[in-house]
């Protein structure tokens, strides 16, 4: 179905380097945080149940305003989530965050992983600063820009 990945290698540095810095730029708007994990299997059944660990695990749900974003991906089982925490869920909902995971995969079968990546954090990022905008002086980076990455 997909032919994003080579084996081992998900992002070439490039790609990755665009990404973190699509992170940086969009939170330089917002107090929100966004993250993105990157694995190649999800050991559980559920694609946002693996998702929901990972949030929880990273401490995303620990945001002073619950407005933080993990986009999830797992390379060989082909599996994408998005987890809002409710600060922000509550003020878009489900349909906005189906709606970037329609964008994303269409990214992803025309082998452009780094746009969907790169597109889903803008828009993310448009509404979290919509939301919770910065706040000079008062906002700080609550958690690292950097892609995680798993098995």
């Amino acid at each position: 179905m997909f032919g994003w990945f080579s084996k081992n290698k998900w992002l070439t540095d490039e790609g990755n380097r665009m990404v973190t810095d699509a992170i940086a730029k969009a939170e330089r708007q917002t107090s929100g945080e966004i993250r993105v994990y990157i694995e190649s299997r999800n050991p559980l059944v559920s694609t946002m149940d693996r998702a929901q660990e990972i949030f929880i695990r990273e401490n995303m749900h620990a945001t002073a305003e619950r407005n933080g974003v993990l986009i999830y991906l797992a390379t060989k089982d082909r599996e994408v989530a998005i987890v809002g925490d409710e600060g922000i869920h509550t003020k878009v909902g489900s349909a906005f965050w189906e709606e970037r995971i329609k964008e994303m995969l269409l990214c992803f079968r025309n082998n452009q992983l780094t746009t969907g990546l790169t597109a889903c954090i803008q828009m993310v990022g448009k509404v979290l600063s919509e939301q919770f905008p910065y706040v000079d002086g008062q906002d700080k980076n609550e958690l690292s820009d950097d892609i995680l990455f798993g098995k």
